[in-house]
């Protein structure tokens, strides 16, 4: 693209393919031919031509979106003495496209917004575009689209326009911010009950509560909030409209979260927001849901804004508990989408008093908590005529979930006994339907882990009529009440007598298609808590694990299922689990032995994952306690089983996805029996190393990782670890020195760390003496801009670890040793990491990688206080001072103060601070 300017028409041309081409081949070759114009140099140019010309839609869109990504990505293409005309010219564009469309109008607004933030030259920008246009009715639309988008632009993620520059912004919008509100007011004035143009109103003052830049006291006397509250307040009021109108009332009882500053504009919404009940109800008798779900977003919007008030002063004052009453009656509303906007509210609500802890104030909540928890276990209640069980994924289910979140949040303020009593009286007393005994079910197994169990017999007497329930009720009930069953598991801990007739009840359910997964998650439990009780019923786990697929199991569940029945087995005399453990593996071995045999029969073997996740989670959680010199034993059969995971590794090595699995397999096994499978050592890293060659899996580096956790503090085995390491080490660069590599491959980047780490931490002079070691460096530092979580993590990590050795003084004969090979990287490689480090900082890495940083940086300094300033300081001086826009960025004071700030930092936290607050002059 950058070699010759393309001609307009050829550019009008891939536009019309892009849509209205019928063969998709050709849209997508539009599509990558304008992507590829968009980031040349030429864009600039051909959209303002494509803008004047003015020839259709899409063009202009093209040409509209194009200025705006141009601006947003790579406005330091153009010289400063540029930026004037670029603005008077979308200033032209957007007034002459007005009547267009209105989606390039607001493509067009939001350039000359990024523009205008940018561009330090253009001062009182809104003061310069109200000026210009207030007096042309016609002008409005987009002078107010520019004024809703611009504050809405200030904290774009996609501007990097710095701290510095961001606070003179906010200042000068707040200085003309009353400007502008009376522009809306006049606007209102003029159009009268012009619906688009209140739409807009609303939008723009939204935009400017959102920013909170807006004088309170100068609002709270506005004729815009009356026209707000009339708009909300009248039946007649369109969709589109009420919306807008919501939207802006939240945004402003957001702004004034801190009320006790807000006061006056606190008051007028506080009483605006309580005249809205009647339109509530109006709103539901006309069965108007979007309405009722925009009230109920107001008032969950008020609660939260007023929560502090509401439980330092209850019922005083702004602290009126009318705004609880409001909530309580949209969750009587009959859809349970409009109870549902209120969750984080009572979750925070919750929260506050729980940390207070005042039996005084959990008195005046505790009625409101009540009649929640009553209209939270209708909403639960299945339809009528639903047949089956219910089902977890739809929307419905998930609001169930959500539900049983929440009550398990605010039980506390009931009391989880005098609640699960009551509910279970509901049940014993009256003769409820099944879909109430179901909902009453639900509520009861989410908060039965918080009764206490110890000698409670309304628990034990709920567990002994649940088991009694007969075959013929509802399905859902059934299942319900089995998943309440294994919430239960503590009780049946407690009474032993229990377990016989549960376990009983919960085999009938593993039997019948709709339980079977039900019924195995919660055997899992009881496995899980009564572990000692069930080693006699291992025989019967045993059975059921042997024809795990001659029930209708989730993949989940048959897992549970083998997890539960590992940590059992764990738990049996240690001369029998070697056999338990062989007979619970032999059906996965069976099955994996059977897929080979096809597999060399006909030439392609099928997918064994699920069997390699099933022996995984058996080695997983099979964990006896085995005293020193004892012979694990888990040993003899992971060794026998060996072959046929090796061989199953081998038919698939060249699949990503079974590879994993193997390893993974792996990894507990060797987890599992720690240093009683040094027998497989040499034959496993072999396998690893010769796969790995040819198709660089990064799950080999972890397994390697875990070889190196088990066996890197042995002698005999160091040598072999470091020459594996070696040999993987070197497809790896090969694959990260590629174009993007680091970014196209995290996983490897992330796998490779932690294998280099476990060095670190197991054989720290092994690693740092060998001459791999300058290559893993260079990496880490390459890899440190690396945009990606768990990638990130591992490479600070490893570099925090590795110069970390040669600072602690564990009182090793190799400490010095140690601090000497550090010293001699450092002096290498030190400068080039601080530079490296400070630029991701400020330019690639998101605010969360920040404490890692940080961590890296403190090491570098306890290593070398002196020598870490100096470099601190060079790598600061590389930093650029000024944005393309002609903005300061950071001032030569600032530079001084962070340096100062780090170099005498007592503690990391403190370093981790100065970074936060010396990285956002860079956002």
């Amino acid at each position: 693209m950058e070699e010759a300017k393309p001609n307009l028409a050829l550019v009008y041309q891939a536009v019309q393919a892009l849509y209205h081409d019928p063969d998709p081949a050709g849209k997508e070759r539009a599509s990558v031919w304008l992507g590829d114009l968009q980031r040349s140099m030429y864009a600039w140019e051909i959209s303002d031509q494509l803008l004047q010309l003015k020839q259709d839609v899409e063009s202009c869109y093209f040409a509209a979106q194009t200025m705006k990504m141009k601006i947003q990505t790579s406005f330091y293409e153009l010289p400063q003495d540029t930026h004037n005309a670029l603005r008077d010219s979308l200033l032209t564009h957007i007034q002459n496209l007005k009547d267009l469309s209105p989606i390039i109008v607001t493509q067009l607004a939001l350039a000359i917004a990024d523009l205008a933030l940018q561009m330090a030259s253009w001062k009182g920008c809104v003061h310069t575009l109200i000026e210009k246009y207030n007096n042309d009715i016609s002008s409005m639309p987009f002078l107010i689209e520019i004024l809703t988008v611009l504050p809405e632009e200030v904290h774009s993620r996609s501007l990097r326009i710095g701290a510095n520059r961001r606070t003179e912004i906010i200042e000068d919008l707040a200085y003309y911010s009353s400007t502008v509100v009376t522009l809306l007011t006049s606007c209102v004035e003029k159009t009268g009950n012009d619906e688009k143009m209140l739409i807009k109103v609303f939008r723009c003052l939204g935009s400017w509560f959102n920013l909170g830049v807006l004088d309170n006291n100068f609002m709270a006397s506005n004729q815009l909030l009356m026209v707000l509250f009339q708009v909300l307040q009248r039946d007649e009021t369109s969709t589109n409209l009420h919306e807008a109108a919501s939207d802006c009332v939240c945004s402003a009882l957001y702004a004034i979260e801190n009320v006790d500053t807000n006061m006056p504009l606190a008051l007028q919404l506080f009483q605006g927001v309580l005249t809205l009940e009647t339109a509530y109800h109006m709103a539901v008798a006309r069965e108007d849901l979007d309405k009722v779900l925009n009230y109920c977003r107001i008032f969950t919007e008020l609660c939260e804004t007023f929560l502090e008030t509401t439980v330092r002063s209850p019922g005083q004052g702004m602290g009126d508990l009318r705004t609880l009453e409001l909530l309580l009656i949209c969750a009587g509303h009959p859809q349970y989408e409009v109870v549902e906007i209120s969750f984080n509210f009572w979750y925070r609500l919750g929260e506050h008093l729980y940390k207070i802890n005042d039996a005084a104030l959990h008195t005046i909540f505790r009625p409101y908590i009540q009649r929640l928890l009553h209209c939270l276990a209708r909403h639960c209640q299945l339809d009528p005529d639903h047949d089956g069980i219910p089902e977890d994924t739809d929307d419905f289910g998930e609001f169930r979930m959500r539900v049983s979140d929440l009550v398990k949040d605010v039980i506390f303020l009931v009391g989880s006994m005098e609640c699960f009593s009551q509910l279970y009286s509901t049940l014993k007393d009256g003769n409820p339907s099944w879909e109430v005994t179901e909902a009453i079910l639900f509520i009861m197994a989410a908060i039965a882990k918080s009764v206490d169990p110890e000698n409670n017999p309304t628990l034990s007497e709920v567990l002994q009529q649940v088991v009694l329930l007969p075959e013929n009720v509802h399905m859902a009930v059934r299942y319900t009440s089995i998943e309440l069953v294994g919430e239960m598991s503590e009780v049946v801990d407690r009474n032993p007598r229990f377990l016989d007739p549960v376990l009983n009840y919960l085999m009938k359910g593993l039997r019948e298609k709709p339980l079977a997964s039900a019924a195995a998650k919660a055997i899992h439990n009881i496995c899980s808590v009564c572990r000692d009780h069930m080693a006699q019923h291992f025989q019967g786990l045993l059975d059921i694990a042997r024809s795990l697929d001659s029930f209708a199991l989730s993949t989940e569940a048959a897992v549970g299922l083998l997890k539960g029945t590992a940590l059992v087995l764990a738990r049996l005399p240690l001369e029998k689990i070697a056999e338990c453990l062989s007979d619970l593996c032999a059906v996965q071995v069976v099955a994996l032995k059977k897929l080979l045999d096809d597999g060399s029969a006909n030439g392609k073997s099928a997918d064994p994952t699920i069997w390699l996740d099933r022996l995984a989670v058996i080695f997983r959680h099979t964990n006896p306690i085995v005293e020193n010199g004892q012979t694990h034993p888990c040993q003899k059969v992971i060794q026998e089983i060996w072959p046929v995971l090796s061989e199953t590794l081998n038919a698939h090595q060249a699949d990503n996805r079974i590879v994993e699995r193997c390893c993974r397999c792996l990894r507990f096994a060797v987890r599992c029996v720690g240093k009683g499978s040094a027998s497989l050592l040499q034959p496993l890293v072999t396998q690893m190393v010769s796969v790995y060659q040819v198709y660089p899996h990064s799950c080999f580096l972890y397994l390697g990782s875990i070889l190196v956790d088990e066996y890197g503090m042995e002698d005999g085995c160091r040598q072999g670890l470091l020459d594996m390491l070696q040999a993987l080490c070197m497809p790896t660069f090969q694959l990260l020195e590629q174009q993007n590599g680091l970014r196209n491959h995290p996983d490897t980047v992330d796998d490779l760390f932690r294998l280099a780490t476990r060095f670190v931490q197991r054989s720290p002079v092994t690693l740092l003496s060998s001459s791999i070691i300058v290559h893993i460096i260079q990496c880490a530092i390459a890899a440190t801009s690396l945009d990606h979580r768990d990638a990130n993590c591992s490479v600070m990590k490893f570099i925090r670890d590795l110069i970390h050795t040669g600072v602690a003084d564990d009182y090793e004969e190799d400490f010095e040793v140690r601090k000497q090979l550090i010293g001699q990287a450092m002096e290498q490689h030190g400068q080039q990491l601080i530079t490296q480090l400070m630029h991701s900082c400020c330019f690639c890495l998101p605010p969360y990688t920040l404490p890692d940083v940080a961590e890296v940086l403190w090491e570098v300094m306890v290593f070398d206080r002196p020598t870490f300033c100096r470099w601190l300081e060079h790598a600061l001086k590389g930093l650029p001072k000024e944005t393309s826009g002609g903005a300061v960025t950071v001032t030569h004071k600032q530079l001084t103060d962070f340096h100062k700030q780090v170099t005498s930092a007592e503690e990391c936290k403190q370093v981790c601070w100065a970074i936060r607050e010396f990285t956002r002059l860079f956002r």
